[in-house]
């Protein structure tokens, strides 16, 4: 059990890393050369980069030191414990990339606002679903999700309006129709980080029932059990045509687990009567919680 402990956590970081990776990128490759402001804490960070030259990377490091600790007490020590990983791999993701990277990957503004806040969100919403954090408004977002039904897309939607806003304020170098024009720039990647977001987080959210039809349900329904940590409940049938009694299990999975689960039963029952369904939602142990 502490083998498996061990490499489900080192996935888990490996996935944050990599999500902090596409975030940082987004950044450095196609925001900041434009001088397009996005939200959240790396969005005060660009600020700052646009009127004194700081590097993002200490500057969004600095801030996130003293949110960690909400972190920590608001969602708990293993929240902080990768919150502290991802405030950390990203500032040197930041610096690293920002030191690389002088000029704009895309040469149209508009284009680079498009595909930059959607690598953001993918970024995050691949750190989200491995209850990770970027810090900033992100654990204002986990915090509010944690109690209430409202996507963290939509709450840090409304935290960053201000923030990209006061970039006006500081672009001194560009004339004011052309300031307006960055801000609108960062509204648009920000409304496409909030979707991608929400795509992300829903995607690794659905949740299918499966319906197993097999003379060798106890073989499948404990490897299902012990090899997927997933629960299967054990109902009594009948087929009409042939009027022989039959045992039916029934399982509730992640989407992505499915594969998992057909493989298993390729390997006990081939031939095996399978019949999988979308459900809307999935309240409990290992799914969602009832939130009111």
């Amino acid at each position: 059990m502490t083998t498996k402990l061990i490499l489900k956590n080192a996935r888990a970081y490996t996935i944050i890393v990599f999500g902090l990776f596409l975030y940082a990128l987004s950044w450095t490759a196609f925001l900041l050369p434009h001088k397009i402001t996005g939200g959240g804490v790396s969005g005060i960070g660009a600020i700052v980069y646009y009127a004194t030259g700081i590097p993002m990377g200490y500057t969004y490091f600095l801030i996130n030191v003293g949110l960690i600790f909400i972190a920590i007490k608001m969602l708990g020590a293993n929240f902080g414990i990768k919150t502290i990983i991802g405030v950390t791999a990203g500032a040197i993701l930041l610096g690293l990339l920002q030191t690389l990277i002088k000029q704009p990957v895309v040469e149209d503004k508009f284009l680079s606002a498009i595909i930059g806040g959607g690598l953001a969100g993918v970024g995050l919403g691949i750190i989200f679903t491995q209850g990770g954090s970027t810090g900033g408004t992100d654990i204002v977002a986990m915090i509010i999700n944690k109690y209430r039904n409202i996507s963290p897309g939509r709450v840090i939607l409304a935290c960053d309006v201000f923030i990209i806003g006061s970039s006006f304020f500081v672009l001194l170098d560009m004339t004011i129709i052309h300031r307006i024009e960055n801000i609108v720039y960062g509204y648009v990647a920000m409304a496409v980080t909030a979707y991608a977001i929400d795509a992300v987080l829903s995607g690794s959210k659905q949740s299918v029932q499966i319906f197993i039809f097999s003379k060798k349900y106890d073989e499948i329904a404990d490897r299902i059990t012990n090899e997927l940590g997933r629960g299967v409940t054990l109902i009594d049938g009948k087929g009409w045509y042939t009027k022989e009694e039959q045992k039916v299990l029934i399982t509730m999975v992640r989407k992505f687990e499915a594969n998992d689960v057909y493989r298993v039963i390729k390997e006990i029952d081939p031939d095996a009567f399978i019949s999988t369904a979308s459900v809307m939602g999935v309240f409990g142990k290992g799914f969602e919680r009832i939130r009111s």
